[in-house]
């Protein structure tokens, strides 16, 4: 490969990781200024994890969708006075998205055992950082079983689970319900055109 072709590709790859960066960012601020504790909370609904399944296409997705996480976190601890304890988010939150991300381009010819792994890695890392976030900025109330009485929130194993099963399922639903579909469309669109994922 020539110099000038090798600095193009670098460039290409920059630039994609970029605009993916920017369009996660952008996703999780509006998710969660609509959406409020809905997308950020022990049950998570995230439309930008459908985003998430962009490694099986280009590994520029990788520090993309990464720097993306830590932007939208470090933005939203801004937005919400959350303050320090918001950090768990922006360096647990972005490692989950890393590790899904690299989970996913590694299998990434097999779509839907790639798409667990932002499903996974969010599910039991974000579950693990959550209680301690949430009770530190006095919103503990959000680990008691809808329609109940019944609280987890005096036992950090009882709200670990609880966020795994929450977080876990809300990634589940978005990657699967709206970024599977999005692998389908884009795999199409990639053979009409005779690209190669």
């Amino acid at each position: 490969m020539a110099p000038s072709e090798r600095h193009h590709k670098r460039t290409r790859l920059i630039v994609t990781a970029g605009v993916i960066a920017a369009l996660y960012a952008a996703a999780t601020l509006l998710a969660n200024q609509l959406l409020g504790v809905l997308s950020w909370g022990p049950v998570q609904l995230r439309v930008s994890e459908a985003l998430t399944i962009l490694p099986i296409f280009t590994p520029a997705a990788i520090p993309g969708l990464g720097i993306g996480c830590a932007l939208a976190n470090l933005l939203n601890m801004g937005l919400t006075g959350a303050g320090p304890l918001a950090l768990f988010d922006v360096v647990f939150g972005t490692l989950a998205t890393v590790l899904g991300a690299l989970w996913t381009r590694r299998l990434r010819h097999r779509s839907l055992l790639a798409l667990a792994g932002p499903v996974l890695a969010n599910a039991l890392i974000v579950a693990a950082y959550l209680p301690v976030m949430l009770k530190g900025m006095g919103v503990e109330g959000y680990y008691v079983i809808p329609f109940t009485h019944i609280s987890f929130a005096q036992s950090w194993p009882l709200m670990y689970l609880f966020g795994f099963i929450g977080v876990g399922a809300g990634e589940a639903l978005v990657v699967y319900g709206l970024g599977y579909p999005l692998v389908l469309l884009l795999r199409r669109r990639n053979r009409l055109r005779g690209v190669d994922d």
